[in-house]
């Protein structure tokens, strides 16, 4: 079955120009994006509604106007928030997109310096926050020309870009002792990795503890910073929106399905699968469809 990869690699946009601007609706298009990293940059504009952007660990909500900002290989997942509904943009750009030549003295001073760690940035800009009324004039254009990125529109894009790039050098600062908990958050991946792979079998802390190389009580509760939520409910929770895909997308039975996501009790599925999406898993299916 197709997973979200937890290590996105795709490339957005064309090899010669790695940029894409993609709009989601939650929940009509999709009820989350679970946890995943890449090595983009990427900005998350919200443009209506209301929802949850998680960035190492630490939740934000996001109205009309709020803006994220998440560097190279951060972890982080996209959330509907209780029944709320929310219209967001995302905007991807890679960093070879400024590198000129072999030794460009710009791309090392300017770009590097958040590619390994000395420079970061504040993840969670308000509306009414500096850093987003001086970046939204370079933002809105992007939204705006979506469509026609590798057409008519490359130059705007591109200084928009850069002068984008140039705002967040003016407002990074220097990275502090909270790389350390991001060196021990970034460990956790292999229990994400462990998790996607093994998800439809009995999986115990202490397996996972020690993709990790961490103690059980150690692990539990970094992980429960990590996700903002125990391990045993991220499983359950991951199995769950694995179930939502194939129910919108196969004609599996329910039990069949409920199967290979790792439940083989079907009342307990149904239980907990009514207790996320509100709906049974036939009502969902029907509504999705519709």
């Amino acid at each position: 079955m197709e997973r979200t990869p937890l290590h996105e690699t795709k490339i957005h946009g064309i090899i010669a120009f790695p940029y894409s601007v993609y709009k989601g609706n939650i929940p009509e298009w999709l009820p989350s994006f679970p946890l995943h990293w890449h090595s983009d940059f990427e900005l998350i504009y919200c443009a209506k509604g209301k929802i949850q952007v998680t960035v190492w660990g630490q939740a934000y909500t996001l109205f009309a106007k709020d803006l994220i900002v998440i560097l190279p290989h951060a972890v982080h997942s996209i959330e509907q928030i209780g029944t709320e509904t929310g219209e967001y943009f995302n905007i991807m750009f890679h960093p070879s997109l400024f590198k000129g030549s072999e030794d460009d003295p710009c791309y090392d001073k300017y770009v590097l310096p958040f590619l390994n760690g000395e420079k970061t940035i504040l993840c969670f800009h308000p509306a009414d926050s500096s850093f987003n009324q001086t970046v939204t004039p370079c933002i809105l254009p992007l939204l705006e020309h979506r469509k026609s990125s590798y057409s008519t529109h490359e130059l705007m894009i591109k200084s928009s870009l850069f002068l984008l790039l140039h705002y967040m050098t003016q407002y990074s600062t220097t990275a502090d002792n909270t790389n350390a908990l991001q060196l021990s958050y970034s460990r956790l991946k292999n229990a994400l990795f462990y998790i996607q792979k093994f998800y439809d079998q009995e999986i115990s802390i202490q397996q996972a503890a020690k993709q990790c190389g961490f103690s059980e009580s150690h692990f539990m509760k970094l992980f429960k910073e990590f996700t903002g939520m125990s391990f045993v409910a991220y499983v359950i929770n991951y199995r769950l929106e694995l179930a939502a895909k194939q129910l919108s997308e196969t004609e599996l039975k329910v039990i069949d399905i409920a199967a290979n996501c790792g439940f083989h009790n079907q009342s307990y599925f149904t239980r907990a699968f009514q207790k996320k999406y509100h709906k049974t898993p036939l009502q969902y299916r029907k509504t999705i469809r519709s």
